[in-house]
């Protein structure tokens, strides 16, 4: 079995305990089944953070290192993401619905998730605008690195500023305040969507490298060939002015 398969296998089968733990728990109190959607929400922002962090060190790292891999690293991160925060935004509004009567509203944190996300997508789209693999790790890696800045400010908006959205749950200076089948369920929910993304990331990263080496030769065949100048000659071409062609 190669590593690969086992991470997948082992994704596979904390998703579907995570699952199971998610349907059994009893409904929440106050907002029933409704908060059943905590479950893919926290672990998805919860990623969403973890894959940018990433993205920081792979750019950092390749700065210091100029190894491509570490380049690879971060793009791979900063795809899976961007899906997270995706993933979190749409959760997020199909749980505002029922709670707050809207899909969506200007609060603070889910304008500030909402520029998060467009902010990595301009990061892809730099990475797929420059063909360039070491222009392209260097301009990334300055953009990876200073667009972090964004995940501690969302964090502590509900904090800074007023807003609907309710503060931390799992970060936050005193304890967890969650009913321990909801506490036990979403760590298990955590860790599920942890193992995916790795399994995700080294997936993107392999497939990072057979792009590169396709560019690689695609550019050898583009390159000028010494002789390339030079035609045969061609057998009906008129002789000289003077020259018997007996």
């Amino acid at each position: 079995m190669t590593n690969q398969r086992l991470w997948e296998l082992t994704a596979a089968g904390t998703l579907a305990v995570a699952l199971g733990a998610a349907l059994l728990v009893p409904p929440e109190q106050t907002q029933g089944n409704v908060a059943r959607m905590l479950f893919v929400h926290v672990p998805s922002i919860w990623l969403a953070y973890v894959a940018f962090v990433v993205t920081l060190v792979g750019s950092a790292a390749y700065l210091i290192t100029r190894r491509l891999r570490w380049d690879r690293l971060a793009g791979a991160s900063a795809e899976v993401g961007v899906f997270m925060t995706g993933a979190a935004i749409v959760m997020g509004m199909v749980w505002a619905k029922p709670t707050w009567g809207v899909y969506w509203t200007w609060d603070p944190r889910l304008v500030l998730t909402a520029v998060l996300f467009f902010v990595y997508l301009g990061y892809l789209a730099l990475r797929r605008a420059i063909p360039d693999q070491v222009v392209r790790a260097r301009r990334a890696a300055l953009f990876g690195i200073l667009a972090i800045v964004q995940i501690p400010i969302i964090h502590f908006s509900v904090v800074w500023w007023r807003t609907l959205h309710q503060p931390a749950t799992v970060i936050r200076p005193d304890s967890l305040q969650m009913d321990p089948p909801f506490q036990a369920a979403m760590w298990m929910a955590v860790v599920a969507f942890t193992v995916a993304y790795v399994v995700l990331v080294r997936r993107r990263m392999q497939l990072s490298q057979l792009e590169d080496r396709i560019d690689e030769l695609l550019a050898a065949d583009d390159r000028a060939v010494a002789g390339d100048a030079v035609t045969a000659p061609r057998l009906d071409a008129r002789l000289p002015v003077g020259v018997d062609d007996e």
